[in-house]
């Protein structure tokens, strides 16, 4: 499956599927379904309003990190159709990115100003009262707790504050925190699990060191963490590596960095719609079609679940870049027409109506360091991945997520997140960026839910069987006739996205949760079983 090049082709399915409702597609043969109930809307626009939430059964509160406020509001779903908020925890000056609940036990994970300063793990009861704060890693961006409830991990991203002389750059880290005694932690509870073993190792060429003067320990960033079902093992995606990193929890250890490959976006039913100009005189138009390029999978968010005695990986492949904008001093980012190809690529890639105005890395591009580009790679493989444990690729949804949009929202087609009126606006750049996956068996069957962070949205997949996912259902809550910054625009942005199973429901029925940082909204769903 992966060549001496890292070239992955995706295992691909014949996706089958009827229109429904504007905003909502369905395979006749689903038996889910997500139905709109209720909203909370925190009031503010495009400031991470809400991002992460977690879920408590005993309260029924849903606890979302608020970053503008630098607080997490309290709200309650007693009635998932009129959630309503309850009160909001004050971190300031921490900034909270990620929550996470375990059995009344409520872990916040907040960074510090500036990012590049240690940040906090707050612990909190589900009532609201404060146990005890940790110190960990450099801009803390994800934790979660093992199944078991006895450890927390935290995703420490160590971001630089730019790539100038006398930068600061942060080694990234997973922090694992002992949580047997919540209301007494301390620092000395607290183990650091980073990547110095593997500076000047040989590394698998698809995993991405490319930080000017950054170590290995440094350039990886994790970003987001599953669990094994036995507590032992952690997955962490290391996003802008195009990597996953292995994690031994007991032994606080990583044991393996995984590299995962590109995606060959010439082969069929993997292509994308790589230009906002390839209409008639430089018009957007759909245009998903094959080119000769490799994705970056680059995933953000990781789930994982259990088949037949196999743990899978699921991913959603967002993509994510260095750029000057985000980091002063360095820019990996450039357009194919602006660079030099090599003589083996077509120079009509270069045009608008092709791919001249998609945005590729420069990173490992020249391969043969002759001084042209050999390779474009595009930032992130529009679609979400199943993978072994060991990161052998199973299924990969190809270009299904573009596909399936265009069909059903063909006026909207890959639409920006803060503004309506954006129609193909993001296609040279990332497309509907597949951004939360959640997972979860349901009815006896287990389903995958991603979020689109552009476009919007929420993506289900049936993937009872890892080799050959099924598309079941797609549905927008998004209003593209609404004004976004006047917050009618519906859910906008969507981020973080959880299960509430059947048995911790309010209503005894599975609800499915989703944060949207555009809009500032939460969403929950029904998740309706209809055959």
């Amino acid at each position: 499956m992966t060549s001496a090049r890292g070239v992955r082709r995706p295992v691909l399915t014949v996706l089958a599927f009827a229109l429904g409702v504007a905003g909502s597609t369905a395979d006749p043969e689903k038996n889910i379904s997500l139905v709109p109930l209720g909203s909370y809307a925190s009031g503010i626009f495009n400031n991470s309003g809400s991002e992460i939430s977690a879920f408590d059964k005993k309260t029924n509160n849903l606890f979302i990190t608020n970053v503008a406020g630098k607080r997490i509001d309290v709200v309650n779903i007693s009635n998932p159709s009129t959630p309503v908020l309850i009160t909001s925890w004050v971190l300031a000056p921490y900034s909270p990115n990620s929550v996470a609940t375990h059995h009344g036990l409520v872990a916040v994970a907040a960074e510090a100003s500036p990012k590049t300063n240690p940040g906090k793990v707050f612990f909190f009861d589900s009532g609201g009262t404060p146990l005890s704060s940790v110190t960990v890693g450099s801009l803390p961006d994800m934790v979660t707790f093992t199944p078991d409830g006895k450890r927390v991990l935290v995703a420490n991203e160590g971001e630089p504050n730019n790539y100038l002389p006398n930068n600061t750059n942060p080694e990234g880290s997973v922090s694992i925190i002992e949580v047997d005694h919540p209301e007494t932690l301390t620092d000395a509870d607290v183990i650091t699990a980073g990547f110095a073993a593997f500076n000047g190792a040989v590394l698998d060429p698809s995993i991405r060191i490319f930080g000017p003067g950054a170590t290995v320990a440094q350039d990886l960033e994790p970003e987001y963490i599953t669990v094994s079902h036995d507590s032992k093992t952690a997955w962490v995606t290391l996003q802008e590596a195009n990597a996953i990193g292995v994690l031994d929890i007991p032994n606080g250890q990583f044991i393996r960095l995984i590299g995962l490959g590109f995606k060959d976006h010439s082969h069929p039913g993997a292509g994308l719609d790589g230009s906002d100009r390839d209409g008639p005189s430089n018009t957007p138009k759909i245009n998903i079609a094959n080119w000769p390029i490799f994705g970056m999978y680059l995933p953000d968010a990781i789930a994982s679940y259990r088949v037949a005695g196999h743990t899978y990986l699921v991913t959603a492949n967002e993509g994510d870049s260095r750029s000057a904008a985000d980091f002063p001093g360095f820019d990996e980012e450039a357009r194919v027409s602006t660079l030099t190809l090599d003589p083996s690529l077509p120079s009509a890639l270069k045009t608008n109506a092709q791919i001249g105005r998609l945005t590729v890395s420069r990173v490992g591009a020249d391969i043969d360091t002759d001084g042209d580009v050999d390779r474009l790679m595009p930032f992130g493989a529009r679609s979400f991945s199943i993978w072994t444990e060991d990161g052998v690729q199973m299924f990969d949804s190809g270009d299904a997520f573009e596909q399936i949009t265009a069909a059903a929202l063909p006026l909207q087609f890959n639409s920006n997140n803060d503004a309506n009126n954006s129609f193909d606006t993001r296609s040279d750049n990332k497309g509907p960026e597949p951004e939360g996956v959640a997972v979860e068996k349901l009815y006896g069957r287990w389903y995958a839910f991603v979020t689109f962070e552009r476009i919007g949205g929420v993506i289900v997949y049936d993937i009872s069987d890892p080799r050959h996912a099924r598309f079941v259902q797609y549905i927008n809550t998004r209003d593209f006739s609404g004004d976004p910054p006047a917050g009618t625009a519906g859910d906008l942005g969507p981020e973080g996205v959880i299960v509430i199973p059947e048995s911790d429901s309010p209503i005894a029925q599975p609800l499915l949760v989703v944060a949207n940082e555009i809009s500032g909204t939460t969403r929950v769903f029904a998740i309706s079983k209809i055959k």
